[in-house]
């Protein structure tokens, strides 16, 4: 009696196991579906997202995130997850998904590891929400995306470029309190992180990968994954241009972040060195001596080399320049000395400096408000100290360009390289190029093209670059 026990426990044992096996499978290949579909969807309205889209192998990893999660290679879920979503609301595992494709475009996966965790998730996933909700798209509205509104609406007036970058620096600087940041990760939350605080180590050592993805993807390098979630992001940023004119988008938001993901980021001091001019220094040219030459008569003749080492050597420096700052109210204050004397820091470099030096810095609105001329680096050590800001009027370019031209006539330079122009690129240009080479140097500010005449060269710096 006791053996037929057993033996009725257990096929109920393999009964109910199979049976759970099998609800199992019905789970994933719905949750597959439903993934198709939502990719189907994304793929069919929003054409220019097709590369990024088809970037990643998707598979059912459930004992990792119990939601949804990818690194840039792969995108992981849990089958459960995206039932229970489905049947919460139809639109929300499509929404989902192209919240997490969008984290990939704007590189948000790409990040150090001393970065604050919290923060950083938070900030990311509400520079996704509200792209998402600016797109205005009714298969991407979700039941939260009002109150996502109602909060973007109040916080967006404090965080002009609303990128995952700018959002962090100013959570960090608030020092959000915990509960809000739990209340706000709850409310933005569209999938999990899980993976972009690991190694490729980490990875392989928890079997993340199986064998048929780690033969395709771990091949590929980290700088190789950057390098093609950029190009995407550049693409993107080509074709968006015909969807927001078919679809009457303004697709503002995404714009933006892409316009901040394909951002050639400049070196100032190598930008800065477009303009050095060539001169003469008292300094040993390696590439004009011959040291076998040189050695072989100290060992023939003891104290005479054959050659001797030629005492001048060409390099570029430079010698005369004018920095031209807008006074205009949006340029004013701290950060128009910052710029002076980041500019200044670089000039004096050994590499870029001349022992005298013709330097103009004038300060202009809509007239010329001061010119002073620095001969020596002393002279510009004392101007920063005592330098006063002048003006604070509207913006008009034309002024510096007929003064600079004027002194260029009147032979007060030599060989003058290159102007370069601080500003907010709100004024009139000069239609005729100048005879020396011009770049204006804008801080970089959210809704605005720099847009500069074909002969000026441009460069879009942030605060911090500053």
């Amino acid at each position: 009696m006791s053996d037929e026990i057993e033996n009725n426990q257990n096929e109920n044992e393999l009964t109910e196991k199979a049976n759970d096996q099998e609800k199992r499978q019905k789970t994933e290949k719905i949750a597959a579906e439903i993934l198709q579909m939502s990719k189907n969807k994304l793929l069919v309205n929003m054409r220019f997202m097709d590369m990024s889209l088809n970037q990643f192998q998707i598979f059912p990893k459930p004992e990792y995130t119990p939601f949804t999660a990818s690194d840039g290679k792969i995108y992981i879920y849990a089958p459960e997850h995206i039932l229970k979503a489905y049947m919460l609301d139809e639109n929300l595992p499509v929404r989902n998904f192209l919240h997490t494709v969008l984290h990939c475009v704007f590189k948000h996966f790409f990040v150090s590891t001393l970065v604050n965790h919290k923060m950083w998730d938070l900030a990311c996933d509400i520079a996704v929400e509200s792209t998402i909700n600016d797109l205005n798209l009714n298969y991407l509205n979700i039941s939260k995306a009002k109150e996502q509104i109602q909060f973007f609406e109040l916080f967006k007036k404090k965080v002009q470029t609303i990128t995952a970058e700018k959002i962090y620096s100013y959570f960090l600087d608030e020092k959000l309190s915990d509960d809000l940041v739990e209340r706000l990760s709850r409310l933005f939350k569209g999938d999990d992180h899980v993976l972009w605080f690991l190694t490729e180590e980490q990875k392989k050592r928890m079997g993340l990968y199986g064998a048929a993805v780690e033969n395709r993807l771990l091949l590929t390098d980290r700088a190789a994954l950057l390098e093609s979630w950029e190009n995407i992001a550049l693409r993107m940023q080509t074709e968006l241009v015909m969807f927001v004119k078919q679809r009457g988008t303004e697709a503002g938001l995404l714009t933006q972040n892409l316009r901040e993901v394909t951002r050639e980021r400049y070196d100032y001091t190598e930008f800065l060195k477009k303009f050095a001019v060539r001169g003469e220094v008292m300094k040993l040219d390696p590439d004009e001596f011959d040291h076998n030459f040189y050695t072989y008569g100290l060992q023939l003749y003891e104290n005479m080399p054959l050659i001797e080492p030629l005492e001048y050597r060409e390099v570029k420096r430079i010698r005369e320049f004018v920095i031209a700052i807008d006074t205009s109210g949006s340029t004013s204050g701290q950060l128009v000395q910052t710029f002076v004397q980041k500019t200044y820091n670089i000039l004096k470099s050994t590499e870029s400096f001349f022992t005298r030096i013709n330097i103009h810095i004038i300060q202009c609105d809509t007239v010329i408000q001061e010119d002073v001329k620095i001969t020596t680096q002393e002279e510009f050590d004392a101007y920063l100290k005592e330098m006063k800001l002048h003006g604070l009027g509207g913006t008009d370019f034309r002024p510096v360009f007929g003064y600079v031209n004027a002194m260029v006539d009147n032979g007060e330079f030599e060989n003058l390289k290159g102007l370069i122009y601080f500003t907010d690129g709100y004024g009139v240009f000069p239609q005729k190029k100048p005879p020396y080479e011009t770049a204006f140097v804008f801080i970089e500010e959210s809704y605005n093209n720099y847009d500069v005449p074909s002969w000026a060269m441009r460069l879009v710096l942030r605060e911090e670059e500053i």
